[in-house]
């Protein structure tokens, strides 16, 4: 019973959050609307990491949780953890999990933004916080780098190319 309102409050809270948007006007077809989060767990700390079975489940989490909010690309560092968490949601809506510079976050900001349409982008620690805010909006406080994989922005910018943002959390829930 806990796992089951662990797994369907975070759902219910994203698509609150969407139908909120869309029911006043935020989301209007030409909106943009873009998950951001960090990778899940990763089994140590070398240079490209798989995902730890920990890991991995996260990234099934995501994809049940994001199954049905209409994202049209997916998009991963070229990194083993980043395009692991993009996978499970790729292959449940038969997309592709198209690679992004991070090193260029600016020009992948942009074309984001001109691309218009629904994003997931799966980042790290430090580069999900920065597009958050080269997007519009704000991330708050910085990620943990040591073990807060939990955050899932809902970024959305509408036709006047203003930006909201929700930050609800996912799976296990990061503890300090």
């Amino acid at each position: 019973m806990v796992r089951n309102l662990c797994t369907a409050v975070p759902v219910a809270i994203v698509f609150m959050a969407l139908w909120l948007s869309i029911a006043t006007g935020m989301a209007a077809k030409e909106d943009t609307v873009i998950f951001l989060v960090r990778h899940a767990e990763k089994t140590d700390e070398s240079q490209d990491p798989e995902l730890s079975e920990t890991g991995r489940h996260r990234s099934r989490e995501l994809a049940e949780l994001l199954r049905d909010a209409g994202i049209q690309h997916i998009h991963s560092t070229d990194f083993i953890r980043s395009r692991d968490t993009a996978a499970p949601l790729a292959e449940l809506l038969g997309l592709e999990v198209e690679l992004y510079d991070w090193n260029d976050p600016a020009a992948f900001a942009r074309s984001l933004v001109n691309q218009g349409q629904r994003h997931l982008v799966v980042g790290h620690s430090n580069t999900t916080t920065e597009l958050v805010t080269l997007l519009g909006g704000d991330p708050g406080m910085e990620i943990e780098h040591s073990g807060e994989y939990d955050r899932l922005y809902v970024l959305t910018i509408d036709s006047s190319g203003s930006a909201t943002v929700v930050l609800i959390r996912y799976g296990k829930p990061f503890t300090q």
